[in-house]
């Protein structure tokens, strides 16, 4: 059993595997552990990955490619629709009103919730949803030996992963097996990808200028420049002299090349370089940390190779950059870490995570007492996740609850709202009072804020002695003897209810309180309470949020296309089948099987491949894939008689060979034991009359195979295969082996002459005797190890 991690990226992404061994990132079907994140849309079937990137500049249209800023957002949003116009690709709306292509993410609540639906849809079962400076702080610390004690100061780590398309920094804590997030910051709008388009903007100016060429009017030559731009990128990060860049029959037939060093193209990026200082200034103020306190800041993610990034990232904190990670790998191979402790097929070192909540989040709902809005937050930025809290709320009938972010600069994109969340069912008490109703709120592992319960909780009164009457409702009660205090007796002498102010409070342990007895008549009868819990449904309204009937027909849709590709690729495969023999006989025919054939069957055939040939490049480009299953066969009625001749011809003189050699040694045998050798005067005289009879009767069915195949013609079928031949080398060595290799019978040692005194032979003759084990005796264990030390034993 094994668990899986992934990091899906902008640009690529990385599956780790945690297995007995140990945590391993394995390799898609081209050996390589970087697989693109492209996915590709043909008339039949999808291409993703590797496959898929191939078809980027001839299937531009059709090939999804740099998606994962869009991920939980709106069709609408000013982003998607700024967006669209660099796209070489359309985007379409769904009913649900989202971007129609949904890759993860690890921002928003919406974002979240996005990558849940489609790792369900991917019939994936999802154990945890991490954040990525998480899962490389995880990586970062698990196997660290050296770090503080639990009870002493922890160790600060900063962790920069700059990718290509967002920017995070986060500052952690670590001592000897846990680890705390303190603070996080992220820039969404810088990466490698935004370095890559002033690469792009600055070559499509230039070479309008130069070659009167307009690029984004042509999305084959826009996908072309952005992968050359890409390359020279990286060139630059490791030289820092002029460097070409040249693409051959760019449009219309003409050749384009221009140069670009490092130094100008910095100047070009200034104001991204500009950027980074500000998350790193964010995460150290949220902390409220100092650069003395940082003992290392760790670098990862793909742009952060480049020079200026390092130095801009160096000189803020002072020190020089640590680079123990993996850059590309160390997000899966945290992730596949996490799996592992979560799952409870592996044993792994103990180590707790606290994560963060990367935003603050609050609730707001309509005021019971007051014609107004009340809100509040519940969980601060940088709240340890996962959490949960339980709010009190007074109120007499159903309620919504709307949750969403406070501060709408912190976000990638302007919408706030997380979602709405209707408590029903609440009735007010007997008496007409206010019911009480308590709701948890919760942040998941995944990071995901709901509403995950709420309850009614039903006070009832009785006479002292008086036992309360069982319900028939499913509810969960508690009971307690426990008396009412005179602050609750006075709210419930309030029979509106509507001056009872509304609050909220944690919840505790009790719901009713010991009643001060000194304040009550000694005369005075006192109640009973019995609480009861009813459990009240909650309607979800998310933001975003796939319904389940859209989900389950994705989820449905994804089985057809899954199904759909392993037919494409099964008819492909009968395709290439027969493409593949009509090459591999056309060239055998003229070859190694040319002897095998004669001259007409030959033509014949090599005009039947010919035709077969043009069928696949003409009608038979599009057929089913029992046509081509068919025309194999086809092929094959013809073409597996003269393979076969073939075959038979290189294996049939080893067969002889081997018969031939077991003959030989048979034959030895026998004249042997006639010329009456010791070795095998035991043998039987009878039996060895059949084995020379067996053997005579075998070398003549030999000569004579062997003389009609020699003059047989090798385009007709052989006179004998070699199937037969090795049949009658087993028939051969069944008969005949058991005769020739029967033992010699045993013979009985002479039994020994004991006296009182010990053997006759005096000692040295039990030494050297071997021990009859027919006389051994159940002498225990001590004798026998006595007998066995005998030979060591000095004789006087």
């Amino acid at each position: 059993m094994s668990v899986v991690a992934f990091d899906l990226g902008f640009q690529s992404c990385y599956i780790a595997v945690a297995r007995a061994g140990g945590i391993e990132t394995i390799a898609n079907e081209y050996s390589d552990r970087c697989t693109p994140s492209f996915v590709s849309f043909g008339p039949r079937n999808r291409s993703i990955g590797a496959a898929a990137k191939s078809q980027v500049v001839t299937n531009y249209k059709n090939t999804v490619q740099g998606f994962k800023r869009f991920h939980g957002r709106a069709f609408s949003d000013p982003y998607i629709q700024t967006a669209k116009s660099n796209l070489v690709y359309e985007l379409a709306q769904m009913p649900s009103g989202s971007t129609g292509i949904k890759v993860p993410s690890y921002f928003t609540d919406a974002e979240r919730r996005s990558v849940m639906d489609a790792a369900q849809i991917a019939g994936l079962n999802c154990l945890r949803l991490m954040n990525e400076t998480t899962a490389v702080t995880l990586a970062y610390g698990i196997y660290k030996q050296d770090l503080p004690a639990p009870e002493e100061k922890p160790r600060i780590v900063v962790f920069v992963d700059l990718g290509h398309s967002g920017y995070q920094v986060s500052v952690c804590a670590f001592n000897k097996g846990k680890l705390k997030i303190l603070a996080t910051a992220f820039d969404s709008e810088l990466g490698g990808k935004d370095f890559d388009d002033i690469l792009v903007n600055h070559f499509c100016e230039q070479f309008g200028k130069k070659y009167k060429l307009d690029v984004k009017s042509k999305p084959r030559a826009l996908v072309r420049l952005y992968q050359e731009c890409e390359k020279l990128k990286k060139l630059m990060s490791a030289n820092s002299s002029d460097l070409p860049l040249n693409i051959e029959c760019f449009m219309n037939d003409i050749d384009v090349s221009s140069t670009l060093n490092r130094g100008h193209f910095e100047e070009m990026c200034a104001e991204l370089l500009a950027k980074v200082e500000g998350p790193l200034r964010s995460v150290m103020e949220q902390a409220k940390l100092k650069k003395e306190d940082i003992y290392a800041v760790e670098i990862v993610g793909g742009a952060s190779r480049m020079p200026a990034i390092k130095e801009r990232i160096s000189r803020f904190f002072g020190k020089e950059l640590s680079t123990t990670l993996n850059a590309d790998e160390a997000v899966a191979r945290g992730c596949a870490l996490q799996c592992a402790i979560l799952s409870p097929a592996f044993k792994v070192r103990e180590f707790s995570i606290t994560d963060v909540v990367p935003y603050s989040i609050s609730l707001k709902w309509n005021s019971a007492a007051e014609d107004g809005v009340s809100d509040c937050e519940v969980f601060p930025k940088n709240h340890a996740a996962p959490f949960s809290k339980v709010l009190t709320f007074y109120r007499k009938e159903p309620f919504t609850l709307e949750a969403y972010y406070n501060n709408p600069k912190e976000l990638p994109y302007p919408s706030t709202t997380i979602g709405q969340f209707l408590i029903q069912n609440v009735v007010p008490q007997a008496s007409g009072e206010s019911a009480k109703v308590k709701v948890k709120v919760r942040v998941n592992i995944h990071g995901v804020f709901s509403v995950s319960s709420a309850s009614l909780v039903e006070v009832i009164k009785t006479p002292e002695g008086e036992e309360p009457m069982e319900t028939d409702q499913t509810v969960k009660e508690e009971e307690s003897k426990m008396q009412v205090d005179q602050e609750d007796q006075k709210l419930e002498a309030d029979g509106t209810g509507d001056k009872k102010s509304e609050t909220e409070e944690m919840e505790t342990t009790e719901d009713a309180r010991q009643e001060k007895k000194n304040d009550q008549p000694p005369q005075a009868k006192k109640p009973k309470v019995k609480t009861k819990t009813v459990e009240l449904p909650i309607e979800n309204s998310l933001h975003w949020q796939l319904s389940s009937e859209v989900l389950n027909m994705f989820v449905e849709n994804e089985g057809k296309m899954i199904m759909q590709d392993k037919l494409e690729k099964e008819r492909n495969d009968a395709k290439n089948n027969v493409e593949e023999y009509v090459y591999d006989m056309r060239d055998k025919l003229h070859g190694v099987l040319e002897k095998f054939v004669n001259e007409a069957d030959r033509d014949a055939f090599s005009l039947k491949l010919e035709d077969t040939e043009n069928w696949l490049y003409e009608d038979g480009e599009d057929q089913q894939k029992q046509v081509y299953i068919d025309k194999l066969a086809e092929l094959k009625k013809i073409g597996q008689p003269i393979y076969e001749r073939y075959i038979e011809s290189e294996e049939r003189p080893k067969a002889f060979e081997d018969l031939g050699r077991q003959l030989q040694m048979y034959m030895k045998i026998i004249e042997a034991y006639k010329s009456k050798a010791e070795q095998y005067a035991h043998l039987d005289e009878l039996e060895v009359t059949r084995v020379d009879k067996h053997v005579n009767d075998t070398m003549v069915w030999m000569n004579s195979k062997m003389n009609q195949q020699n003059s047989q013609n090798l385009t007709m079928e052989p006179v004998v295969k070699v199937e037969e031949i090795k049949a009658k080398t087993k028939e051969l060595y069944s008969a005949c082996n058991p005769v020739v290799t029967k033992p010699k019978p045993k013979v009985e040692p002479p039994k020994e002459e004991k006296t009182e005194n010990g053997p006759v032979n005096g000692q040295e003759a039990t030494e050297n005797q071997p021990c009859n084990p027919d006389t051994t005796t159940s002498t225990g264990t001590e004798q026998e190890t006595v007998e066995k030390k005998l030979p060591q034993m000095d004789i006087d």
